[in-house]
């Protein structure tokens, strides 16, 4: 388990850096096993992406895209990520629904867990997945997933999907990788930019507060943290 790779740029470079990372560790993993696993979060970051892969040069045909968390709601309903993925994505790159491992969203958040696990299995065998890329979100609060601070599932560590049902920030029915498995992939990439994010990153690297983020901690793989200037603005470095 090594160091954070810790990188802080102007905002007017944060995109083409978030896209050189994307870019570089997608086609190495296509290049070594002929498919790039992606994780995807919610929130501001399908915005982000919208931007910057269609710059990026890379054989489509061979990601597989993943979800880190998922509410579950139909996939017409705005609180679904990977209905505001389909809609923000597909036709943007040359990507198509069959490449998106999906919740079934008819299902109880307990069922809907399971069934991802079985869809999971069904990429990875019984081995514990090995994601190439996870693009983790990080809430306000610390969170990342739907790993809550001081919430049970943050020791969980049989499952690798679990479900949550009182999830403190709606919608409270959602489905959520573990820490095993996010702590079992080749790579981790928070990109995180703007002010608001300050004192989130203050607590994570200066205070060393127990927060979900802050266990992101890749056994074999990289971690990376990539900020602008204004989220890293209470970092010693920086101020």
């Amino acid at each position: 388990m090594g160091e954070p790779i810790l990188d802080i740029v102007e905002e007017s470079s944060f995109s083409d850096h978030f896209k050189i990372i994307i870019e570089s560790t997608a086609n190495d993993s296509i290049n070594k096993h002929g498919l790039c696993y992606v994780g995807l979060s919610g929130g501001s970051l399908v915005n982000l992406l919208e931007q910057i892969l269609p710059k990026i040069e890379t054989n489509w045909k061979n990601w597989k895209f993943i979800f880190c968390d998922e509410r579950i709601v139909s996939f017409d309903d705005p609180e679904s990520t990977y209905g505001l993925y389909k809609k923000k994505l597909i036709g943007l790159i040359p990507i198509d629904e069959s490449q998106f491992i999906k919740v079934n969203p008819k299902l109880s958040a307990n069922e809907a867990a399971i069934d991802y696990e079985k869809q999971l299995r069904s990429h990875f065998g019984d081995n514990l997945p090995q994601f190439d890329l996870l693009l983790l979100g990080l809430g306000p609060d610390g969170h990342t997933c739907s790993l809550f601070p001081q919430h049970p599932l943050l020791n969980e560590n049989k499952l690798w999907v679990a479900p949550i049902s009182d999830s403190p920030k709606p919608p409270p029915s959602r489905i959520t990788l573990t820490l095993p498995v996010i702590n079992n992939a080749r790579n981790c990439l928070f990109a995180i930019s703007g002010k608001g994010k300050a004192d989130i990153i203050k607590k994570i690297f200066v205070d060393k507060e127990d927060l979900p983020a802050g266990r992101v901690k890749p056994i074999l793989g990289k971690l990376y943290w990539l900020l602008d200037t204004a989220a890293a603005a209470h970092l010693p470095s920086v101020s």
